[in-house]
């Protein structure tokens, strides 16, 4: 990705593509627009865009059917919809989409959502070693996890289920992603285990003290974990 990213903008309606299009003018960043499904996949071939903001209520095809296809581009994917049932979120986020905000939404959060987009999909192009989240470092490749300099002993799967988390920072990853990635195939609906995992990671590494955790549970969906750009470093392996 060079020079300043490319979005592409897929709503039907004029209106919220020119309150969005001012917004993304004002943080200086490039952008499409498409106002059906077949614009929107004809503007995915011709101008690459590096993320996509997505309407699910398209005249002529579902905006759920796109996502697969939008993501195979290796685009970063916010969805943004009015419809806000539960359902909708979890399997649009289980489709690929790295995001989902409901309608009515803040600009000013429409922009943190993107920065946090692009750069999971910068990681992501990248390996990954050693992630910082506040005072504490996470070593992928040791599997070693330390606190202010101290090593925190985690369980197997208390490892996995912040490894999963940290590896995408800012993005909600459901229930049934984190189970399957940490637990395996077979255990997509024991989500207390979850829980259990999510309690003994926030008691370790004393995230529960003050009630600012940053492992966020998003009622019935997933968790994410967030923190400040500041505190947030990658560093490649080798």
């Amino acid at each position: 990705m060079t020079g300043m990213p490319k979005l592409l903008v897929v709503d039907d309606e004029p209106p919220i593509r020119r309150l969005l299009g001012a917004c993304l003018t004002r943080a200086h960043y490039r952008y499409v627009e498409a106002g059906t499904a077949r614009e929107a996949l004809a503007a995915m071939q011709i101008d690459k865009p590096d993320a996509v903001l997505l309407d699910l209520g398209l005249p002529d095809r579902d905006g759920l059917e796109l996502v697969s296809l939008i993501k195979a581009t290796g685009a970063a994917l916010i969805i943004i919809s009015a419809r806000d049932d539960t359902e909708q979120k979890v399997t649009a986020l289980d489709l690929g989409a790295d995001d989902y905000v409901t309608k009515p939404f803040d600009t000013e959060e429409i922009l943190a959502r993107i920065r946090t987009a692009l750069r999971h999909r910068l990681a992501a192009e990248a390996e990954i070693s050693v992630i910082h989240v506040d005072d504490v470092e996470i070593d992928l490749s040791a599997r070693l996890v330390r606190k202010a300099g101290m090593e925190v002993r985690l369980t197997p799967k208390e490892f996995g289920f912040l490894t999963e988390l940290a590896k995408h920072p800012g993005r909600v990853i459901t229930h049934s992603q984190l189970l399957r990635s940490v637990w395996g195939a077979g255990h997509e609906q024991d989500v207390e285990y979850l829980r259990v995992a999510a309690r003994g990671v926030r008691k370790k590494l004393a995230w529960d003290l003050a009630g600012t955790s940053p492992i966020r549970n998003e009622p019935g969906v997933g968790y994410r974990l967030v923190h400040t750009e500041k505190d947030r470093m990658i560093k490649p392996r080798g």
